[in-house]
């Protein structure tokens, strides 16, 4: 089975704009949102995915990624996925011998940017960048699909 070990960060400040190597632009929609399960489509510059991910345990949960057709992608995204689309740009750091993806959302989610790092095991430690703050990898309101249903820009003030 495929694992995904995956803990998410807001940001306590902008220097980690200082370390970005690149950036992508990701849309991306959802088929199904159910606790049980996620069904996503992604585009990401000219590649295109349907991932499959089950329900979270803490860090931990099983995903499957297939490689479709950008075109294939584009028509699901426009008539199949649920509204409103995530939207956002990537941005990739190493950080001691870690990758940290900084997601910086647009549209009905602009103001949110999340820090994700993918471990190997649960418990593997890795170094804290300076603008890193605090966890929010088991607060189900940073679950790209709950963005859904609750877009940023529609939150009371944390």
């Amino acid at each position: 089975m495929a694992i995904e070990i995956e803990r998410k960060f807001l940001l306590a400040n902008d220097n980690w704009r200082h370390h970005a190597l690149n950036r992508s632009y990701y849309k991306q929609g959802y088929l199904s949102t159910v606790a049980q399960r996620t069904v996503r489509v992604r585009i990401a510059d000219k590649s295109a995915w349907l991932t499959v991910k089950g329900k979270n345990s803490g860090a931990v949960r099983s995903e499957f990624e297939y490689t479709i057709p950008r075109t294939d992608a584009e028509q699901m995204l426009a008539q199949l996925c649920e509204q409103p689309l995530i939207e956002k740009w990537r941005h990739q750091i190493h950080h001691h011998g870690h990758l940290w993806e900084i997601d910086e959302f647009c549209g009905v989610n602009t103001g949110l940017i999340v820090a994700e790092i993918e471990l190997k095991h649960q418990d593997e430690q890795f170094d804290r960048p300076d603008w890193l703050g605090a966890e929010v990898t088991d607060d189900p309101r940073y679950f790209n699909a709950n963005l859904l249903a609750l877009p940023f820009a529609q939150r009371d003030t944390e």
